[in-house]
Parts: C-alpha cells; sequence; structure tokens
C-alpha cells in the first residue's frame, strides 16, 4: 500500500504503539495481526523510522509515527540503508531461468540464524534496533524454534514487528511472546469515502461493487480498482435474478473466467460472489436465508477443491453460476 494515500485502518494500532512508546513500555515483540492487504508491513515500516529516528523514551513530542525525526537518520532509511533496520522476508529462488522472480515457500532458517548473529552486533547507530518479518507465518519450523528462542531472552534495544495473516497458525508460544496490535477490515462508509477520495472519478456503482468485493481490506479494494468489477457483479446478479435457464449467462462466464489467460478475471469473481450472496441475504426473508447460505458453502468447497487440484477456471466459473442459479425466485 505504499504510494497508495494516506493509510486507513491504522489509527488504533499507531495509537497503542505511541502510547507504549511515550509511557516508556515499549514491549520487545510486536505482533501485527490482520487480513492480507491491510497494510500491516507499511505499518511496521512506519513503526521502524520513527524508532530510529527518535530516543530510547518518549518525552510526549510525537504525535504521530509520520512526525519528523533524526534527518541524517530518516535520509539512511528513505535510501534503505539503515543499518539497525533488519527486514526478513522470503527471498527470491533465481536459481534458473525458470525461477527467476519466483519466491522461496518459506522464510528459512539461515536468515534467521544470520539476524540473530547481528543481534550480538553492537548498536552503531541510534537507540533501537528493529527486525520487521514479513510474514511471520512463512518462517520454516526450525526457524520459528529458533525465533522463539531470540523472543524468550530479547536482546536490549531490540524491537520485532512480527508481520501475520494468520496468527492462529503461529506457535502459540510465540504468540505468547508478543503484543498483539489487530488490523480489522476498515468501515465501509470509510472505505467508501477513501476510494472516493483516491479515484474522484470512479461512478458510485463502481465504488459500491468495489467496497463490496474488498470485504473491507484496503489493498483488496487497490487492487480492483481497474478491474470493472460492477460490470462482473452485474453479470452474476443477472445470473442470480434469472436462474439462467438455457445456461447461457453461465457459459458465457466460464468461458471469461477460463484458461490461464483469465486468472485475474477468475478472482474477480471469487471476490465479489461472498459479498453478493450477503447482499442477496439481506434482501431475503429470514426463513429464505438457509438457502443463501447452503450456496456459500458449496461455492467455498468448489474453491477449496480447485485450489487442492488442478484450478480449472472454466470449471470452477460455471460451478459458481450454478450456485446463483439456485437462488433465483422460483427454484
Amino acid at each position: 500500500m505504499k504510494g497508495q494515500g494516506a493509510m486507513i485502518g491504522h489509527d488504533k494500532a499507531e495509537s497503542a504503539f505511541l502510547e507504549a512508546w511515550q509511557g516508556g513500555r515499549l514491549h520487545h515483540a510486536w505482533l501485527l495481526a490482520g487480513p492480507q492487504g491491510m497494510g500491516k508491513a507499511a505499518f511496521a515500516s512506519r513503526v521502524a523510522r520513527f524508532l530510529v529516528t527518535h530516543g530510547r523514551a518518549g518525552s510526549g513530542e510525537a504525535a504521530r509515527l509520520d512526525d519528523p525525526g533524526d534527518a541524517a537518520a530518516a535520509k539512511l532509511v528513505d535510501a534503505g540503508n539503515h543499518p539497525e533496520i533488519l527486514h526478513l522476508t522470503r527471498q527470491a529462488k533465481d536459481k534458473s531461468p525458470r525461477d527467476k522472480g519466483d519466491l522461496a515457500r518459506n522464510i528459512t532458517i539461515d536468515q534467521i540464524r544470520q539476524m540473530i548473529r547481528r543481534l550480538h552486533l553492537s548498536l552503531s547507530l541510534g537507540a533501537w534496533r528493529v527486525v520487521i518479518i514479513d510474514a511471520v507465518d512463512d518462517l520454516e519450523g526450525d526457524g520459528a524454534n529458533a525465533l522463539l528462542k531470540t523472543l524468550e531472552e530479547p536482546p536490549a534495544q531490540t524491537i520485532f514487528l512480527l508481520v501475520s495473516h494468520s496468527p492462529g497458525r503461529l506457535l502459540p508460544t510465540i504468540r505468547s511472546r508478543c503484543r498483539m496490535l489487530r488490523f480489522q477490515p476498515v468501515d465501509r462508509d470509510v472505505m467508501t469515502a477513501w476510494l472516493h477520495d483516491m479515484r474522484s472519478m470512479l461512478d458510485a456503482a463502481e465504488v459500491r461493487a468495489i467496497v463490496a468485493a474488498s470485504g473491507g481490506v484496503p489493498g483488496k479494494a487497490l487492487a480492483l480498482i481497474d478491474s470493472d468489477v460492477a460490470a462482473m457483479e452485474k453479470k452474476l446478479l443477472a445470473i442470480a435474478a434469472s436462474g439462467d435457464p438455457d445456461n447461457r449467462l453461465r457459459e458465457a462466464l466460464a468461458r471469461e473466467v477460463g484458461g490461464t489467460s483469465n486468472r485475474a478475471r477468475l478472482e474477480l469473481a471469487i471476490d465479489i460472489v461472498p459479498g453478493l450472496l450477503a447482499q442477496l441475504a439481506r434482501e431475503r426473508p429470514v426463513a429464505q436465508i438457509a438457502p443463501v447460505l447452503a450456496q456459500w458453502d458449496r461455492v467455498q468447497r468448489t474453491v477449496r477443491d480447485a485450489i487442492r487440484g488442478s484450478y480449472d477456471g472454466t470449471m470452477v466459473g460455471f460451478e459458481i453460476g450454478n450456485c446463483l442459479a439456485e437462488l433465483a425466485p422460483g427454484r
């Protein structure tokens, strides 16, 4: 979410962190937890910049993470050269032309060991060393255990910022060593206003469709901006309204999302369906909500099975159409 305008959904996390800093009660490890696309890594970068450009303890002068600090340190951060900011993420494979640009499956134990060796060195600049792990979910087993030992006996003047999209999958002992900052999906009205500010040329129907499909996740909303979400939503709603008795609409949808070249269109349809089913559930009497929930479960099973298998986009698209057709009035 860098370079995409003001951050949203970070206010509570920022207030909690600054309150701890200003009170001199800064925890040594922070777990930044929430859906992917909430800007957690960007928040971690802002925190790291703040810490290396400010002093050891709060004196009340800083009101925001983006307040200016030491200018020389800030220049090093901007250049990506500050010696006390360590950033661990999955590395590029780059072992062969075939792998070029692909990322390794995990953050490795070797990366954690290199980080630990750095932690044994004295600070060379400023009052803090900051370790960002993005995402801690990507740690291989040995790496997670090595990290845990470091969190149990943390070096002085070191802050760990652990980005997690699925905190429930982490070792409980890692979670217990951290203070958690939760990044929750953004309220619909806030998202709508933010999108209008970001792209004033978007019409109201497109903004509404993007907000619904994003599930309150700003990063996903940004990815959807140029995807013509309203047009896809219209096609899906047409199937749900008519039941598509001759299969014409479902076949057209399957063609549009099938094949490797149309993967983005398939992912768009998958993103839109949950919000669409929620909309249909809200519009129907209580006695008619159960069929909508049944189709929601069916869509989820279809997507899971496709991911585990060959991910046949044509089949997934047609099955999504089948689920929506079952909800047509009179079916």
